[in-house]
């Protein structure tokens, strides 16, 4: 399934649990709107704003955006039996070889949490098939439970490997 047919299933799902009496639209009450107009409009709008304004960005916009969101532990989405969606991650992933050199660059990062979804992010990265088609099939696995800070110290040795064997791919 694409990332954007599961968010507008996840929407259509949040919707019908919320039909209990609140709307899913996006209508305003109009001291809302009235305290709105004082407000810029989206175009003014900056992208750290909101979390619906990536799908109007350019490729590099969103790699910035998402970058800038992998320290936000709030930044997640839940899904299924309670498993929980790490947003910034997930879409640098599905990004693609674009992103591997920012996600490289995150793995210095202090924040175990950072490194963490780095690490994450770039297993999904690299299996983009632009990168594939030129590693032969080559792409970061990743050992143990990934989604841990405790296998960080693991993980990025595997990583760094597979850096230095396919980082020419990104001069």
């Amino acid at each position: 399934m694409k990332i954007s047919s599961f968010k507008a299933y996840k929407r259509l799902f949040l919707c019908v649990l919320l039909a209990s009496g609140i709307s899913c639209t996006n209508q305003k009450s109009e001291s809302e709107a009235e305290a709105d107009n004082d407000s810029p409009d989206e175009s003014e709008v900056s992208i750290n704003d909101h979390a619906e304004q990536p799908d109007t960005l350019s490729k590099a916009e969103k790699i910035e955006y998402y970058i800038n969101k992998l320290p936000d532990r709030d930044y997640t989405e839940t899904y299924g039996h309670g498993y929980t969606w790490f947003t910034a991650a997930e879409e640098l992933g599905s990004i693609g070889k674009p992103a591997i050199p920012y996600l490289i660059e995150q793995l210095q990062s202090d924040d175990e949490y950072v490194v963490m979804l780095s690490l994450y992010a770039l297993q999904l990265a690299s299996q983009d098939s632009l990168i594939t088609e030129k590693t032969d099939g080559e792409y970061i696995k990743l050992k143990g439970t990934v989604l841990t800070k405790e296998s960080n110290k693991e993980n990025i040795p595997i990583v760094k490997t597979w850096w230095d064997k396919y980082g020419h791919l990104w001069d």
